[in-house]
Protein backbone atom coordinates (compact mmCIF):
# COMPACT_ATOMS: atom_id res chain seq x y z
CA UNK A 1 0.00 0.00 0.00
CA UNK A 2 1.28 3.84 -0.54
CA UNK A 3 1.12 6.20 1.53
CA UNK A 4 1.95 9.99 0.88
CA UNK A 5 4.67 12.18 2.32
CA UNK A 6 4.84 15.59 3.45
CA UNK A 7 5.45 16.15 -0.30
CA UNK A 8 2.11 14.91 -1.76
CA UNK A 9 4.23 11.78 -3.44
CA UNK A 10 3.64 7.98 -1.99
CA UNK A 11 6.12 5.71 -0.87
CA UNK A 12 5.74 2.11 -0.93
CA UNK A 13 6.53 0.65 2.04
CA UNK A 14 5.64 -2.98 3.85
CA UNK A 15 2.14 -3.38 5.46
CA UNK A 16 3.06 -3.83 8.58
CA UNK A 17 4.90 -0.41 8.75
CA UNK A 18 1.75 1.05 6.92
CA UNK A 19 0.03 0.25 10.08
CA UNK A 20 1.57 2.35 12.09
CA UNK A 21 1.53 5.08 10.26
CA UNK A 22 -1.93 5.99 11.28
CA UNK A 23 -0.53 8.23 13.76
CA UNK A 24 0.59 11.09 11.04
CA UNK A 25 -2.52 10.14 8.40
CA UNK A 26 -5.95 11.46 9.00
CA UNK A 27 -8.48 9.41 7.14
CA UNK A 28 -10.49 11.17 5.02
CA UNK A 29 -14.12 10.37 5.43
CA UNK A 30 -17.25 10.98 3.22
CA UNK A 31 -20.88 9.42 2.24
CA UNK A 32 -22.65 8.03 -0.51
CA UNK A 33 -25.91 9.13 -0.50
CA UNK A 34 -28.88 8.80 -3.81
CA UNK A 35 -31.88 11.31 -4.68
CA UNK A 36 -35.29 9.87 -4.27
CA UNK A 37 -37.37 8.25 -6.85
CA UNK A 38 -40.38 10.04 -6.07
CA UNK A 39 -41.12 13.97 -6.44
CA UNK A 40 -43.13 13.79 -3.10
CA UNK A 41 -39.86 11.97 -1.18
CA UNK A 42 -38.01 15.11 -1.56
CA UNK A 43 -38.53 16.67 1.33
CA UNK A 44 -37.25 13.54 3.63
CA UNK A 45 -34.46 13.49 1.20
CA UNK A 46 -33.33 16.81 2.91
CA UNK A 47 -33.88 15.88 6.18
CA UNK A 48 -32.18 12.96 5.80
CA UNK A 49 -28.95 15.16 4.33
CA UNK A 50 -29.47 17.33 7.30
CA UNK A 51 -28.26 14.54 9.54
CA UNK A 52 -25.64 13.69 7.64
CA UNK A 53 -24.63 16.70 8.09
CA UNK A 54 -23.99 15.71 11.75
CA UNK A 55 -21.33 13.19 10.87
CA UNK A 56 -18.93 16.31 9.49
CA UNK A 57 -17.87 14.11 6.33
CA UNK A 58 -15.21 15.70 4.40
CA UNK A 59 -17.73 15.36 0.91
CA UNK A 60 -21.02 13.98 0.15
CA UNK A 61 -21.63 11.81 -3.59
CA UNK A 62 -25.00 11.75 -4.53
CA UNK A 63 -25.40 9.28 -7.60
CA UNK A 64 -26.89 9.37 -10.88
CA UNK A 65 -30.01 7.80 -12.49
CA UNK A 66 -29.32 5.19 -15.24
CA UNK A 67 -29.29 7.05 -18.49
CA UNK A 68 -29.22 10.42 -16.99
CA UNK A 69 -33.34 9.69 -15.55
CA UNK A 70 -32.29 11.53 -12.51
CA UNK A 71 -30.28 13.76 -13.67
CA UNK A 72 -32.12 16.65 -12.15
CA UNK A 73 -32.60 14.79 -9.14
CA UNK A 74 -29.00 14.48 -8.31
CA UNK A 75 -28.14 17.84 -8.89
CA UNK A 76 -31.04 19.34 -6.68
CA UNK A 77 -29.26 17.35 -4.12
CA UNK A 78 -25.84 18.27 -5.05
CA UNK A 79 -27.09 21.60 -4.53
CA UNK A 80 -28.63 21.44 -0.62
CA UNK A 81 -25.91 19.18 0.30
CA UNK A 82 -22.99 22.14 -1.02
CA UNK A 83 -24.99 25.16 -0.90
CA UNK A 84 -27.29 24.71 2.07
CA UNK A 85 -25.09 22.14 4.10
CA UNK A 86 -22.03 23.62 3.87
CA UNK A 87 -20.51 20.13 2.69
CA UNK A 88 -18.54 19.81 -0.85
CA UNK A 89 -20.86 17.44 -3.26
CA UNK A 90 -19.53 15.36 -5.89
CA UNK A 91 -22.09 14.61 -8.37
CA UNK A 92 -22.20 11.22 -10.36
CA UNK A 93 -22.25 11.70 -13.97
CA UNK A 94 -22.82 8.48 -16.02
CA UNK A 95 -22.16 8.43 -19.77
CA UNK A 96 -23.40 5.09 -21.09
CA UNK A 97 -26.82 6.48 -22.32
CA UNK A 98 -25.59 10.29 -22.65
CA UNK A 99 -25.07 12.26 -25.99
CA UNK A 100 -22.38 15.05 -25.55
CA UNK A 101 -25.25 17.77 -25.68
CA UNK A 102 -26.54 16.12 -22.54
CA UNK A 103 -23.43 16.09 -20.35
CA UNK A 104 -22.87 19.36 -21.41
CA UNK A 105 -26.65 20.48 -20.09
CA UNK A 106 -25.94 18.67 -16.90
CA UNK A 107 -22.47 20.38 -16.45
CA UNK A 108 -23.84 23.70 -17.68
CA UNK A 109 -26.44 22.48 -14.29
CA UNK A 110 -23.57 22.02 -11.63
CA UNK A 111 -21.88 24.63 -12.96
CA UNK A 112 -24.51 27.07 -12.23
CA UNK A 113 -25.38 25.01 -8.76
CA UNK A 114 -21.54 25.76 -8.25
CA UNK A 115 -20.69 22.13 -7.78
CA UNK A 116 -17.08 22.07 -8.99
CA UNK A 117 -16.64 17.95 -8.14
CA UNK A 118 -17.89 15.09 -10.39
CA UNK A 119 -17.89 11.46 -9.82
CA UNK A 120 -17.00 10.39 -13.63
CA UNK A 121 -18.67 6.60 -14.17
CA UNK A 122 -19.64 4.62 -17.63
CA UNK A 123 -22.71 3.65 -15.70
CA UNK A 124 -24.63 0.86 -16.33
CA UNK A 125 -26.47 -0.01 -19.80
CA UNK A 126 -30.46 1.36 -19.61
CA UNK A 127 -32.70 -1.59 -19.80
CA UNK A 128 -34.32 -0.10 -23.04
CA UNK A 129 -31.30 1.01 -24.88
CA UNK A 130 -30.90 -1.24 -27.97
CA UNK A 131 -27.94 -2.83 -29.48
CA UNK A 132 -27.56 -0.02 -32.14
CA UNK A 133 -27.50 2.98 -29.64
CA UNK A 134 -25.27 1.26 -27.40
CA UNK A 135 -22.61 0.63 -29.63
CA UNK A 136 -22.46 3.94 -31.54
CA UNK A 137 -22.34 5.64 -28.00
CA UNK A 138 -20.60 8.81 -27.61
CA UNK A 139 -18.63 7.51 -24.65
CA UNK A 140 -17.70 3.93 -24.89
CA UNK A 141 -15.63 3.95 -21.22
CA UNK A 142 -15.94 6.68 -18.49
CA UNK A 143 -11.99 7.49 -19.26
CA UNK A 144 -13.91 9.56 -22.62
CA UNK A 145 -15.83 10.88 -20.39
CA UNK A 146 -12.88 11.94 -18.14
CA UNK A 147 -10.96 13.23 -21.16
CA UNK A 148 -13.89 15.06 -22.81
CA UNK A 149 -14.71 17.06 -18.99
CA UNK A 150 -11.31 17.77 -18.47
CA UNK A 151 -10.97 19.70 -21.81
CA UNK A 152 -13.73 22.21 -19.51
CA UNK A 153 -11.58 22.37 -16.68
CA UNK A 154 -14.17 23.29 -15.11
CA UNK A 155 -13.95 20.34 -12.50
CA UNK A 156 -12.29 18.34 -10.22
CA UNK A 157 -12.75 14.99 -11.40
CA UNK A 158 -12.93 11.49 -9.26
CA UNK A 159 -12.66 7.89 -10.99
CA UNK A 160 -14.11 4.85 -9.93
CA UNK A 161 -11.81 1.80 -9.81
CA UNK A 162 -12.42 -2.37 -8.78
CA UNK A 163 -10.22 -3.91 -6.42
CA UNK A 164 -11.38 -7.45 -7.31
CA UNK A 165 -11.21 -6.41 -11.13
CA UNK A 166 -14.02 -5.10 -13.20
CA UNK A 167 -16.45 -8.03 -14.50
CA UNK A 168 -15.73 -7.16 -18.08
CA UNK A 169 -12.34 -6.55 -17.71
CA UNK A 170 -10.40 -9.30 -18.96
CA UNK A 171 -7.52 -9.89 -16.40
CA UNK A 172 -6.59 -7.61 -13.51
CA UNK A 173 -3.38 -6.62 -15.50
CA UNK A 174 -5.57 -4.86 -18.10
CA UNK A 175 -7.84 -3.57 -15.75
CA UNK A 176 -5.45 -1.71 -14.02
CA UNK A 177 -3.61 -0.62 -17.62
CA UNK A 178 -7.41 1.11 -18.26
CA UNK A 179 -7.55 2.47 -14.76
CA UNK A 180 -4.17 4.00 -15.40
CA UNK A 181 -5.68 5.77 -18.85
CA UNK A 182 -8.77 7.24 -16.81
CA UNK A 183 -6.51 8.80 -13.86
CA UNK A 184 -3.49 10.33 -16.86
CA UNK A 185 -7.12 11.45 -18.95
CA UNK A 186 -7.58 13.95 -15.62
CA UNK A 187 -8.79 11.79 -12.62
CA UNK A 188 -7.44 13.57 -9.46
CA UNK A 189 -8.77 10.93 -6.56
CA UNK A 190 -10.16 7.08 -7.14
CA UNK A 191 -13.19 5.60 -5.03
CA UNK A 192 -13.17 1.78 -5.06
CA UNK A 193 -16.28 -0.76 -5.26
CA UNK A 194 -17.70 -1.85 -2.66
CA UNK A 195 -14.98 -4.64 -1.20
CA UNK A 196 -15.19 -7.15 2.01
CA UNK A 197 -11.73 -8.20 2.24
CA UNK A 198 -9.37 -5.80 3.59
CA UNK A 199 -6.56 -8.02 2.23
CA UNK A 200 -8.22 -7.67 -1.16
CA UNK A 201 -7.97 -4.10 -0.94
CA UNK A 202 -4.09 -3.70 0.32
CA UNK A 203 -2.80 -5.88 -2.21
CA UNK A 204 -5.10 -3.72 -4.98
CA UNK A 205 -2.93 -0.41 -3.48
CA UNK A 206 0.32 -2.21 -4.19
CA UNK A 207 -0.65 -3.23 -7.83
CA UNK A 208 -1.75 0.17 -8.57
CA UNK A 209 1.11 2.12 -7.08
CA UNK A 210 3.16 -0.68 -9.31
CA UNK A 211 1.12 0.13 -12.47
CA UNK A 212 2.02 4.26 -11.96
CA UNK A 213 -1.28 5.26 -10.28
CA UNK A 214 -0.58 7.45 -7.21
CA UNK A 215 -3.35 9.89 -6.48
CA UNK A 216 -5.57 8.89 -3.39
CA UNK A 217 -7.62 6.08 -3.09
CA UNK A 218 -10.90 6.07 -0.96
CA UNK A 219 -12.38 2.42 0.59
CA UNK A 220 -15.77 2.11 -0.35
CA UNK A 221 -17.98 0.24 2.29
CA UNK A 222 -21.01 -0.59 2.07
CA UNK A 223 -22.31 -2.26 5.21
CA UNK A 224 -24.54 -5.26 4.63
CA UNK A 225 -27.00 -5.35 7.63
CA UNK A 226 -28.91 -8.11 5.70
CA UNK A 227 -29.13 -11.40 4.84
CA UNK A 228 -31.26 -9.93 1.43
CA UNK A 229 -28.35 -7.69 0.98
CA UNK A 230 -25.85 -10.65 0.54
CA UNK A 231 -27.93 -11.56 -2.69
CA UNK A 232 -28.26 -8.53 -4.32
CA UNK A 233 -25.92 -5.95 -3.67
CA UNK A 234 -22.98 -8.42 -3.29
CA UNK A 235 -23.69 -10.63 -6.21
CA UNK A 236 -24.71 -7.93 -8.63
CA UNK A 237 -21.45 -5.55 -7.40
CA UNK A 238 -19.45 -8.69 -8.48
CA UNK A 239 -18.00 -8.81 -4.62
CA UNK A 240 -16.15 -11.99 -2.86
CA UNK A 241 -17.95 -13.07 0.59
CA UNK A 242 -14.93 -13.82 2.92
CA UNK A 243 -15.81 -17.01 5.11
CA UNK A 244 -15.84 -14.54 8.21
CA UNK A 245 -18.94 -13.16 6.60
CA UNK A 246 -20.63 -15.74 5.23
CA UNK A 247 -20.77 -17.35 8.95
CA UNK A 248 -22.66 -13.80 10.03
CA UNK A 249 -24.82 -14.47 7.73
CA UNK A 250 -25.54 -18.17 8.46
CA UNK A 251 -25.91 -17.50 11.90
CA UNK A 252 -27.78 -14.42 11.96
CA UNK A 253 -29.28 -13.99 8.45
CA UNK A 254 -32.66 -15.47 9.74
CA UNK A 255 -33.08 -12.70 12.97
CA UNK A 256 -32.90 -9.31 11.14
CA UNK A 257 -31.88 -7.54 14.23
CA UNK A 258 -28.87 -9.78 14.81
CA UNK A 259 -28.04 -9.87 11.31
CA UNK A 260 -28.14 -5.91 11.21
CA UNK A 261 -26.17 -5.32 14.43
CA UNK A 262 -23.77 -8.03 13.44
CA UNK A 263 -23.29 -6.45 9.64
CA UNK A 264 -22.44 -3.16 11.69
CA UNK A 265 -20.04 -4.39 13.62
CA UNK A 266 -18.46 -6.45 10.43
CA UNK A 267 -17.83 -3.16 8.41
CA UNK A 268 -16.93 -1.14 11.80
CA UNK A 269 -13.75 -3.81 12.13
CA UNK A 270 -13.30 -3.50 8.61
CA UNK A 271 -12.97 0.08 9.02
CA UNK A 272 -11.25 0.53 11.68
CA UNK A 273 -8.39 -1.50 10.10
CA UNK A 274 -8.55 0.19 7.03
CA UNK A 275 -7.90 3.78 9.43
CA UNK A 276 -5.26 1.63 10.98
CA UNK A 277 -3.70 0.54 8.20
CA UNK A 278 -3.84 4.05 6.93
CA UNK A 279 -5.90 4.64 4.30
CA UNK A 280 -6.25 7.73 2.43
CA UNK A 281 -10.30 8.16 2.97
CA UNK A 282 -12.84 5.90 4.03
CA UNK A 283 -16.19 6.62 1.15
CA UNK A 284 -19.16 4.65 3.04
CA UNK A 285 -21.59 3.62 0.88
CA UNK A 286 -25.07 5.07 3.76
CA UNK A 287 -27.70 3.63 1.58
CA UNK A 288 -29.36 6.67 3.12
CA UNK A 289 -29.37 5.54 6.38
CA UNK A 290 -28.07 8.28 8.72
CA UNK A 291 -28.75 6.36 11.93
CA UNK A 292 -26.83 3.48 10.65
CA UNK A 293 -23.83 5.35 9.05
CA UNK A 294 -23.26 7.10 12.70
CA UNK A 295 -23.57 3.95 14.53
CA UNK A 296 -20.36 3.53 12.20
CA UNK A 297 -18.65 6.40 12.01
CA UNK A 298 -19.37 7.20 16.14
CA UNK A 299 -17.90 4.00 16.68
CA UNK A 300 -14.32 4.33 14.63
CA UNK A 301 -11.48 6.00 16.06
CA UNK A 302 -11.17 9.37 13.54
Amino acid sequence: MGMRGADGKYAKMPLEKVKNMNKTHKTVLSLEVFPPKKEEEFQNAFATMDQFKELDPAFISVTYGAGGSRSKKTVEIADYIQNKLGITALAHLTCVGNKKADIDEVCSQLKEAGIKNILALRGDRPADMSDEQYNSRDFTYAQKLVSYLKEKNEFTLFGACYPEKHFEAMSTRADLAHLKEKVDAGCSELITQLFMNNDVFYAFCDKALAAGITIPIHAGIMPITSAKQVATTISLSGTSIPKAFSDLVARYGDNPEDMRKAGIDYAIRQMQDLIDGGVEGLHIYSMNKPKMTREIVEALNF
